[in-house]
């Protein structure tokens, strides 16, 4: 004979499946899109063990990425336009990672991701791990969350002379856009997406805040006058991205960057 609990607990089981099935039923479907960038990191090096290069030997102080970088921060760059393709999803076998920076061979390394503080130090330890490097190929780079170190990493990309290339499917928004006009020669793919805006300093102030011959403004027309641009593709340039807020996005194709740079 069952004792009163296991009875209780039988009649109470019942119960609940009873007023399940005569609740109402309630369905909704989402489907969420996402692209996964993947860096898969290779040991590098011959069938006797050694490195295949000799320089890959870092100081750990100069390759460090634990800088908070405005982590929290929320992101305000600009957001792509479309999907990248599909051939851009996984990268492929990197044999070393710096912040956003992947090296594929002994030529090439690709970015994906924001510039931090800490990026230009990063791009240097690379350097001196592969300082056979040539191409840098921007894949999906949204923009800077420091604006300053942003503007060191164009410069130090144009010193290493560099080549800059936005792939089929590439995406290069905000201030990646500088780090690809660094390039000591730049290629781009005729369906590369380019996404510009004005900047805004800590204040929430944009460009077109401050008067025409403010000093503020003479730093990035200096950049695009170093990067290759006379005063005035410079000055038309530096119009053209800050006709557009911060807060909003506008794309150029490769023809219309081929308006202001020479493209390879």
């Amino acid at each position: 004979m069952a004792s009163p609990i296991a009875l209780f607990r039988t009649l109470f089981v019942a119960l609940c499946a009873a007023v399940l099935a005569l609740a109402p039923a309630h369905a909704q479907q989402g489907i969420t899109v996402t692209t996964t960038v993947s860096w898969t990191w290779e040991e590098v090096g011959g069938d006797d063990g050694d490195a295949a290069f000799d320089d890959e030997v870092l100081d750990d102080e100069a390759a460090l990425l634990d800088d908070e970088a405005l982590a929290e921060d929320a992101d305000l760059t600009a957001t792509r336009r479309y999907a990248p393709s599909a051939t851009l999803a996984t990268l492929g076998r990197a044999r070393a990672q710096y912040g956003p920076f992947a090296v594929i061979d002994a030529t090439t390394a690709r970015m994906a991701g924001d510039v931090t503080s800490a990026t230009p130090r990063q791009f240097a330890a690379m350097l001196a791990a592969f300082p056979t490097l040539k191409r840098l190929e921007m894949i999906d780079c949204p923009g800077s969350l420091d604006e300053d170190a942003n503007l060191v990493l164009a410069r130090a990309i144009r010193r290493a002379g560099l080549e800059t290339v936005v792939p089929s499917g590439g995406s290069v928004r905000s201030g990646a856009v500088e780090l690809w006009l660094a390039g000591s020669t730049r290629r781009a793919a005729p369906d590369a997406e380019f996404g510009v805006h004005s900047w805004a300093d800590d204040s929430g102030r944009e460009a077109n805040d401050y008067a025409a011959n403010d000093p503020v403004h003479a730093e990035y027309l200096g950049l695009y006058r170093e990067l290759g641009m006379d005063d005035a593709k410079a000055r038309a340039f530096y119009a053209l991205t800050n006709s557009t807020p911060f807060d909003e996005v506008r794309y150029l194709t490769r023809d219309d960057m081929a308006r202001f740079v020479a493209l390879n």
